[in-house]
């Protein structure tokens, strides 16, 4: 970890919300024109990520200016939270359901296999946002998301997959599992194999969509879907306030506690370093 004086620290938090700034205003206009372009038909709107180009000489000299900046900042961290659950549930709840683009787009076999493929490309590739949100998306379509390269490279028990749930927060008793698992049987995409008193569940058919389907889909929603991960690694991410603070700046012990967090990628760190940076500026004033 590197060691910095407050001054530099300073000058490094600046860079770091020059950063997400420009990540944010690139990444907000992407997804709202890919929105636009896909769900113009339909009656849903997304929730944009706001961001704030930062004065630096304000920034620097000026402690009411930065409080309200790394406010705005932690702010756009739980927009970009909600932006994911706003596509998550256009998909789920508008897209997917029945809507005539959807129908008149892919056949009755790909539009079977979309509803899984979607799940796994955005939520098997966020699972701290997973650990988040696990209700936007059905449960069946969750449940296969997180488990289907599991199942793939090697068949999973029951235990197996309830264990693997938890991992995410969904908690379910086995004959609720079942129940799902049934579903996804019966949409053609595992088989249930029974060794004594073993369940266990192999993969069937790969999510793999018809040649058409594949070409439509990188031509309408693929990079609505591949928007998601490409956002959370980017944005939630601030690893260069992995530092330690070591001249004689107020609240050291403080400070640097919050900083080691700034390690880890994700909402949840990225949430926990601004927050605690206002507290810890509100503490100077």
């Amino acid at each position: 970890m590197t060691d910095v004086t407050g001054e530099q620290f300073l000058n490094k938090l600046y860079t770091v919300l020059d950063k997400l700034y420009s990540i944010a205003s690139t990444q907000s206009s992407r997804f709202k024109k890919e929105w636009d372009e896909n769900f113009a038909s339909l009656n849903v709107e997304p929730h944009l990520i706001r961001s704030i180009k930062v004065d630096k000489d304000k920034f620097l000299t000026d402690k009411d200016y930065r409080i309200k900046a790394l406010n705005i900042i932690k702010l756009s961290f739980e927009d970009g939270f909600h932006s994911i659950k706003s596509l998550l549930t256009a998909l789920y709840n508008s897209y997917f359901k029945d809507s005539e683009i959807f129908l008149s787009n892919f056949n009755e076999a790909d539009q079977v296999i979309l509803k899984y493929f979607v799940a796994k490309k955005i939520l098997g590739d966020l699972i701290q946002y997973n650990q988040l949100d696990h209700e936007t998306v059905p449960l069946k379509y969750n449940i296969f998301a997180r488990n289907y390269l599991l199942i793939k490279f090697k068949d999973q028990k029951t235990t197996e997959i309830l264990d693997n749930l938890k991992k995410i927060n969904i908690h379910l008793k086995a004959n609720q599992l079942k129940t799902y698992m049934h579903e996804i049987a019966s949409d053609g995409f595992i088989t249930k194999i029974k060794k004594g008193k073993s369940l266990s569940y192999r993969i069937k058919n790969e999510l793999e969509l018809s040649e058409e389907g594949k070409k439509t889909y990188n031509q309408t929603i693929s990079r609505l879907v591949e928007w998601p991960t490409l956002f959370y690694r980017s944005y939630y991410n601030v690893r260069e306030l992995n530092v330690t603070i070591n001249d004689d700046s107020i609240h050291p012990d403080f400070i640097n506690e919050v900083l080691q967090k700034a390690a880890t990628q994700g909402y949840i760190a990225c949430h926990y370093v601004f927050s605690n940076l206002v507290e810890y500026y509100e503490k100077l004033k």
